[in-house]
């Protein structure tokens, strides 16, 4: 199988390439990445050994042409490329629309012109909206509440819709939050720790009720493989991590981490629109492709809390960055 990754120097996206790479996820024979290297895409994401292996493109995903010859004799095209950070969505929807809706509408025109068999579009959670009690199934209703999430939406339902009129392979997965090495320092778990190895305090919104579910980015990219390989045309999959935790119970594990107390947390002004809680239920990725998230969030967190430690030199000029 030859695979075209989009946005394969990102973080959940070089994660998934050099796991191909290692020959964790077999039957991948061939990989191409094409990722435009924006402030959260980096080759510095890629070993020497992994650029070695593939064959990589710095291009946009709304570029048609330039996609056109990138999936040429592909297989299956499996899209990381987004906007992700709600605080940029926020402040400025534009890219979250031209990236994560037209550069997918680009990539679904280029899999019929040149006949790729299957696409696989990474969505989040976040297009449910807000849950109190209770997980999202996939047949929920989307909901988003964020212009980031409305973007991912839009993205979802235009690939349905490519299923449904032209009979095109697409399968969507829905993940809840990741982290891991290699997350972009604008993100929480690794602002949390970049701000505290700087010997500054971590932002919490609002009262930090906030409910997140935390999968680590291996397991979340074991479930993409396994949707890929054994998942229905057609079909939506949540991949959740199954490790809820309120913001403030998140800081609270960090912080205890580095031997500081709750007087390091600086409280801000909510984020507009933040919604209180995403839950998803991953049953039918556990019954229907052997899902299942491996990582414990204990084991995952002071192994990514050790990586920011020894990687000063990739953090700290991103944190330079607007």
């Amino acid at each position: 199988m030859k695979v075209l990754v989009c946005g394969g120097a990102g973080f959940i996206g070089s994660n998934f390439v050099r796991r191909i790479i290692d020959g964790t996820f077999q039957g991948i024979s061939s990989v191409v990445v094409v990722d435009k290297l924006t402030y959260a895409g980096s080759l510095e994401n890629l070993s020497s050994q992994v650029l070695s292996e593939i064959e990589f493109i710095q291009g946009d995903i709304c570029d048609m042409e330039l996609l056109l010859r990138a999936s040429k004799d592909c297989t299956a095209i499996v899209n990381f490329a987004a906007e992700t950070h709600v605080d940029r969505s926020i402040a400025s929807s534009s890219n979250f629309v031209t990236t994560n809706i037209i550069g997918v509408d680009s990539i679904l025109q280029v899999a019929l012109e040149n006949e790729i068999s299957t696409i696989l579009q990474v969505s989040t959670d976040e297009v449910y909206g807000s849950i109190d009690l209770g997980s999202w199934v996939e047949a929920e209703p989307l909901l988003p509440n964020s212009p980031y999430s409305a973007s991912k939406a839009s993205a979802d339902l235009l690939a349905r819709s490519y299923f449904k009129t032209h009979g095109l392979d697409i399968r969507i997965t829905r993940c809840s939050n990741n982290y891991g090495p290699y997350q972009f320092p604008e993100k929480i778990i690794p602002l949390f720790i970049t701000n505290l190895l700087q010997g500054k305090k971590v932002p919490i919104y609002g009262d930090g009720l906030n409910v997140r579910d935390w999968l680590h980015v291996d397991d979340h990219c074991t479930g993409i493989y396994k949707v890929l390989d054994k998942g229905v045309p057609g079909e939506i999959y949540n991949i959740g991590g199954g490790r809820e935790l309120r913001n403030i119970d998140l800081a609270k594990i960090i912080l205890k981490m580095f031997d500081r107390d709750e007087s390091w947390i600086d409280w801000v002004p909510d984020r507009l629109g933040h919604d209180l809680r995403y839950s998803v239920d991953f049953s039918k990725a556990k019954e229907s492709i052997g899902y299942l998230p491996k990582v414990s969030f204990e084991i995952g967190i002071k192994e990514v809390v050790d990586w920011y430690r020894k990687s000063k030199d990739w953090w700290m000029p991103r944190r330079r960055v607007n």
